[in-house]
């Protein structure tokens, strides 16, 4: 069985302290979440952290996730009184662009009244590795900041000029000190929001493939080529090893290897557009 997780390192509370430091200096939020993981993604602190300030949802990486799931989510958000869009990179900039500097513009246009004439600012937050630094970039046209496919890699607030009109502010993933929710917290490792490094990785490919072979086995028995869709747990990794080769010496399955390919495969959408969670009322 899985060991739950707690991950809250030090740069984490410092990336708070600095997120609230910078609050007074913007004009509106911009929240990222995956859109695989509309709710588990979302940091349920940042509703108090960034109260009173104008923001919009970005449900990201919408190419990897279910379209109907998508939709779904965004009618839920809207009828929470939610401004939300969802993207992919590589499409939709000015739609993008058009939403923030709506956002802000009440508060320029009280700046402009006081003579003052300025761009507008917008802070990009989210947990880690929902797309904020890779956003930016693409905002901005150019790559302004250093991108991984993995957690921890902005560790302080950087500002660029999006447009003549706009600077955006990005900040350290943030997760919240303790994952109470055990299902929230696995699915955040699924998405490599968790450091791989304090994960088993062995147990969350296991989970991850039993997710998936309720919610969309399809893309699991074509990829991996299986024959008997009835296997489960450790039987069905070891499946996935036998016919990937993934083997060591003596014909013994390399699970290790196996789980990691399992992970790093549904990350990169190749078992298929999935959602792993839907509004509370309506099925997967």
């Amino acid at each position: 069985m899985q060991q739950p997780i707690s991950w809250y390192p030090g740069h984490m509370a410092k990336a708070r302290r600095l997120l609230l430091d910078q609050l007074k200096r913007i004009d509106a939020v911009i929240e990222i979440c995956d859109a695989r993981l509309p709710l588990s993604s979302r940091n349920p602190d940042l509703d108090s952290l960034v109260v009173n300030k104008p923001r919009v949802l970005l449900l990201n990486k919408m190419d990897l996730a279910n379209p109907e799931a998508t939709r779904a989510w965004l009618k839920y958000f809207e009828s929470k009184g939610q401004s939300c869009l969802a993207i992919e990179m590589g499409k939709r900039k000015q739609g993008i662009l058009n939403a923030i500097v709506e956002l802000t513009e009440a508060r320029l246009a009280r700046s402009r009244k006081k003579g003052i004439t300025r761009s507008a600012r917008a802070m990009v937050i989210g947990v880690p590795n929902v797309g904020k630094s890779t956003l930016i970039n693409y905002l901005a046209g150019r790559s302004a900041f250093k991108v991984q496919d993995r957690p921890g890699i902005t560790r302080a607030p950087q500002w660029i000029t999006a447009s003549p009109k706009l600077e955006l502010l990005d900040t350290p993933g943030l997760l919240w000190p303790k994952l109470g929710d055990p299902v929230a917290a696995r699915r955040l490792s699924y998405i490599a929001a968790v450091r791989d490094e304090v994960l088993d990785v062995f147990h969350l490919a296991l989970a991850l493939l039993d997710e998936l072979m309720v919610i969309a086995p399809n893309g699991v028995i074509s990829r991996y080529k299986l024959e008997n869709t009835n296997l489960r747990g450790q039987a069905l990794l070891e499946a996935i090893c036998q016919n990937r080769g993934f083997l060591l010496r003596g014909g013994e399955y390399d699970l290790e290897r196996g789980a990691v390919c399992v992970l790093d495969e549904f990350r990169a959408g190749l078992l298929g557009r999935v959602t792993l969670e839907m509004p509370e009322g309506l099925p997967l």
